[in-house]
Formats: C-alpha cells, sequence, structure tokens
C-alpha cells in the first residue's frame, strides 16, 4: 500500500504537466504551481494521517483512503475539461494555480495521508518507531523515484495522458480492494474488494481516451516525451498542433504553408545573391524547410522531439522536402556543431511556452557562433502587438552580440495578436533590393505570401530597447512577459476551432 501511494504521487505530478500543459502551455508557471499543489496537498495529508491514526486507526479504514484516492484520479479526465472551461477565463497564473488545486489537491491530500496512517499501523513497540518510519518513508520514496522514471520515459509516451491516469487509479482501486481481503477475506468484506475491482476495471473500458478520428478532421494523436502532437485536417488546410498551438499549416494539395509568417522567415534569403546553408532550430512540420530548399538552399534543422520529426515525415512529407533533421536541443547543437551557416532561423517559439534557454544573450551568441561573414538570423516571436514587451526585450537582447536589429511585423492592427520577425546581424539589415521580389501580391492575408512579406518589409522598424534589461541565463524574466501573449494566443486557437464547430 505504502508503495503504491508513493508512486502514485510522483506519477500524478508528471501527469498534471500533460493534462493541463495542451491548455496552460508548460512553462515555469505550471511546475511552480504543480509543485506547491503537492507540497501543500503532502504536507496537510501528513498532519490528517497521523491524527487519523491515532484516533482510529485501522487497515481497512487505510484501504479505504486508497480507494477514495484512486476514485477520484479515474475521474480527472472526465473532469479537466469541465475545470478548465471554469478558470479559462481567469489571469494565467491563477487559472493554473486554480486548475491544478481543483483536480489535484485531494487525490494527493489522501495519499500523502497514507504513510503516517501506516507507521502507526505498523508500529509494535516505541523502541521501533525510528526503524519503521524510516522504513515505510524510504519505501515510498524509493517507489517514488520508480514511478518518476517510468512515468515520463515510458509510460506516458507508449499510455497516453487519459489511459495512463484511469490506470493509475484503477491500480489504487485494485490495491485497496487487495488490501481489504487480505485482512479478512470473507463475506462483506469480499464484496466490498470486489466493488473497488469492479469500479477500477471498468473505468479503464470507459476511459476517455482520444484517438485518431478522421472523419471529423483529427487525424492523429499522439504523446511524445515533450509534448501532446496533433494532426489536424479542416478547409484550411493539414495544421500540426503541438499541446494544441498551431506550428505548421500547410495546402494538402500543394504542400505548401498558408501562415503567413512562414513567407516572412523567407526574407532573409533575399539578403544573398545565391543560395547558400540554412539551420533551423524548431521543425515543426518542416515547412520552412522545404521554402529553402525549394529554392536551392542546403538545410540543415534541429529537432529536440522525435515524434515531431516522426510526424511530419508522415504527414507533411518532411522527406520530400530534403534536408537533413538532426534529433537534439537546439542550443545543445549551437555550441557543439563545427558547421557555418548563411541563415539561421530560431521557430521554436510556440504558443504554449518559450524554451527560456534559447533567449538569452547567451544562446544569441552561440547563434552568431554559427554564422558565416554577414549572416543573417531570424527569430519567430508570437507577441501581443509591435512593441510588446517580449519583442523588445528579445530586440534588447540581440544587440548585445549583433550590430543591428530590425523587426518585420504581421499583425493588423498594430495592437493585436501575431507573429512578428526579428532579424540580427552584423550589417545593415534596411539596405536590400526590393524584398518583395517578383512575388505576386496576392490581397487574401491567409494565404497570400505576397502580401505578408509587402506588410512586414512596409512596416520594418528599429526596435527602441534602451532601457530594457537583456536575458540571460542568471536572470530571464521571458515567462512573465509572455504569460498575457500566450493566454491570447492560446484563446484565439480555441475561438479558430470553435468558429469551424469541430472538435479539436
Amino acid at each position: 500500500i505504502v508503495a503504491v501511494a508513493g508512486a502514485s504521487v510522483l506519477a500524478l505530478e508528471i501527469l498534471g504537466t500533460r493534462i493541463l500543459g495542451p491548455h496552460f502551455g508548460v512553462s515555469l508557471f505550471l511546475w511552480s504551481a504543480l509543485i506547491t499543489v503537492t507540497l501543500a496537498a503532502l504536507a496537510i495529508g501528513y498532519l490528517i494521517g497521523g491524527s487519523w491514526a491515532d484516533r482510529f486507526g485501522s487497515y481497512r479504514r487505510l484501504c479505504s483512503l486508497m480507494g477514495i484516492a484512486g476514485a477520484w484520479i479515474v475521474a480527472i479526465p472526465w473532469m479537466q475539461t469541465a475545470v478548465i472551461g471554469m478558470v479559462s477565463g481567469w489571469e494565467i497564473r491563477g487559472a493554473i494555480i486554480g486548475s491544478s488545486a481543483i483536480l489535484f489537491f485531494v487525490p494527493l491530500m489522501i495519499l500523502g495521508a497514507v504513510t503516517p496512517y501506516a507507521i502507526r499501523l505498523t508500529l509494535t513497540a516505541v523502541e521501533q518507531a525510528g526503524r519503521t518510519s524510516g522504513r515505510l518513508f524510504a519505501l515510498s520514496t524509493i517507489a517514488s523515484v520508480a514511478s518518476a522514471l517510468l512515468t515520463g520515459f515510458y509510460l506516458i509516451p507508449n499510455l497516453g495522458v487519459f489511459l495512463l491516469t484511469t490506470v493509475l487509479g484503477t491500480l489504487l482501486l485494485l490495491t485497496a480492494g487487495a488490501g481489504y481481503i487480505a485482512e479478512r477475506g470473507t463475506g462483506k468484506v469480499i464484496v466490498q474488494s470486489l466493488v473497488f475491482g469492479i469500479v477500477g476495471l471498468a473505468a479503464l473500458v470507459v476511459s476517455p481516451v482520444e484517438r485518431a478520428d478522421p472523419e471529423n478532421g483529427l487525424i492523429a494523436v499522439r504523446q511524445s516525451p515533450y509534448a501532446e502532437i496533433r494532426i489536424f485536417d479542416n478547409p484550411d488546410g493539414r495544421h500540426f498542433l503541438i499541446d494544441r498551438g498551431i506550428h505548421s499549416r500547410i495546402d494538402t494539395a500543394t504542400r505548401q504553408s498558408t501562415l503567413p509568417y512562414t513567407a516572412v522567415m523567407e526574407i532573409p534569403k533575399r539578403y544573398f545573391s545565391r543560395p547558400g546553408r540554412m539551420l533551423l532550430i524548431g521543425l515543426g512540420g518542416g515547412s520552412l524547410v522545404r521554402c529553402y530548399t525549394d529554392a536551392g538552399w542546403e538545410v540543415d534543422a534541429v529537432e529536440i522531439d522525435p515524434e515531431v520529426i516522426a510526424m511530419a515525415r508522415e504527414y507533411f512529407d518532411l522527406d520530400g522536402a530534403g534536408g537533413a533533421v538532426y534529433e537534439t536541443d537546439g542550443r545543445r547543437y549551437l555550441a557543439t556543431t563545427a558547421e557555418k551557416y548563411d541563415i539561421v532561423l530560431i521557430d521554436a517559439y510556440g504558443s504554449s511556452s518559450i524554451p527560456f534557454h534559447l533567449v538569452t544573450a547567451e544562446a544569441f551568441g552561440l547563434s552568431k557562433s554559427v554564422l558565416n561573414d554577414g549572416g543573417i538570423l531570424a527569430v519567430n516571436v508570437i507577441s501581443l502587438g509591435w512593441r510588446d514587451p517580449l519583442v523588445l526585450d528579445i530586440a534588447g537582447t540581440l544587440r548585445i552580440p549583433f550590430r543591428d536589429v530590425l523587426a518585420l511585423p504581421m499583425a493588423e492592427p498594430p495592437d493585436r495578436l501575431g507573429n512578428l520577425i526579428l532579424l540580427a546581424g552584423d550589417r545593415d539589415l534596411g539596405g536590400i533590393p526590393d524584398p518583395e521580389g517578383n512575388v505576386d501580391l496576392d490581397p487574401d492575408w491567409r494565404y497570400g505570401p505576397g502580401y505578408a512579406i509587402a506588410h512586414a518589409w512596409d512596416n520594418r522598424f528599429s526596435p527602441e530597447t534602451a532601457g530594457r534589461r537583456a536575458l540571460t541565463d542568471d536572470l530571464n524574466p521571458i515567462d512573465l512577459r509572455s504569460e498575457v501573449t500566450m493566454l491570447a494566443a492560446r484563446r484565439e486557437v480555441r475561438e479558430y476551432f470553435a468558429r469551424l464547430n469541430v472538435k479539436w
């Protein structure tokens, strides 16, 4: 009982990042909220468990606690939609803490009560108190260690979040039932234990496990070691979603991107008279790989998530786009590669979170180190307005290693949510021949690359970064800067799919 309870605590905490992450982003805020709720629940559980054990401790009541925790956990996949809807209008940090507490506090508190309760039941002499408590807490912690490794490295990617949550609750229910039988294996007790077992097994059968539903547009849904990934088709094209944020969208007939920012991310190649080498950090569906290889560029792409690479190949014809793909962290690649590039594109900042280690002066310094003379770094940022503090902070940080920084905005009007591309280099970034090239200007914002390029270039500006504090590995408040933007981005995605009247 103690081992199962200890294992369940860590498994549930890690599952929390996957249950809430697609709605709020897997950020510093989410991890802080889950750790806070877990520790607070365990502390109260320790107090309650010790007090109850002294007053009316019994083996049967201990098993009942396990059963209650199991029943609650089994219900979490069914509860989460309503809970997320209830807090969706709250400020982001309040919404994360509130949803974490509602979903996870009660079962974690009950599981916290198990070990002190078990110590009281196991203890036969005061002289054995230290040995007994040490042994049980060690057993609980060892089970937690094993659970953390299994959950993160194997179970979530292979079972999925909702099924694993149900399995966890079922395991607690079956353990409770087995405990009843172990104490007294006759009559009423056996009936009660069977009830626990039947409820647990029934929960597995009806668990709301999400699977592909091609008839309604959901082509694939998978859990990777890093995120939830979905492939979704609708009249606008094929979507590549990571933690419910749209990272790529293509026309299924032409395989060309239909997101305006990808056209603007092609502007850097117009600074060069002939094709060269480009490094892409953050693969998504591989649209930017295709944009550059079609123009004759040699492309290397870096992506940390193996499932993203696999799904880009399977559903976005990544192999047909050409280029080499390396499965590793973007910053690690920058720090270890001996290759040199004319252009580095960073497209790893999604609508769920910004990887903090890719947005510091040290990271941008590494980007510069792999650029040839005259090379250009381009960074795709989602911001709430052209002069969002998030944009100014990143631009100010880019100015540490680079001489010139130029902003290419796409949102219209200038105070709304949208993509903005920051260019950085040791050259005059304002002086290139007609960046529109011979692109046919299409007034359709969604599908016209010419419109996006013309709008971004005509509205280019040099960000005013005087007085901005640079982001560093030591001091990096990027989560604070991006929280409002990320909330707005996720709201916009929900509204987009709601207009289509589809479950996404």
